[in-house]
């Protein structure tokens, strides 16, 4: 026999008691700051893959091995141009953007 528990609640919930419903200023930082670590962690996985250091990236798209682990681990915002660089040119990818 399962008993019920009727403190679960969603995800969103808890974002929305600990940042303050969508559209309110602290969850928007929190929103842009979980979308730089996703960011960040696709370009570390998918650096990965291509068997390359932090360095190795870093030399190949002319940029600094300390920027590459800044964004890596989500402490640092990314231009358009510079996620075109990491991933096309440095990681050979193609980036495709969606909005939905």
């Amino acid at each position: 026999m399962e008993k019920e528990n009727k403190n679960i609640t969603t995800f969103d919930q808890l974002l929305d008691a600990k940042y303050g419903k969508l559209g309110n200023p602290e969850r928007t930082n929190f929103e842009i700051k979980a979308k730089a670590f996703a960011i960040g962690e696709l370009i570390k996985e998918e650096r990965r893959l291509a068997h390359l250091t932090q360095q190795e990236l870093a030399d190949k798209t002319g940029t600094k091995k300390s920027f590459i682990s800044r964004i890596e681990n989500g402490h640092t915002d990314i231009q358009l141009s510079t996620l075109y660089r990491l991933l096309e040119i440095g990681l050979g990818k193609k980036i495709s953007i969606s909005i939905g």
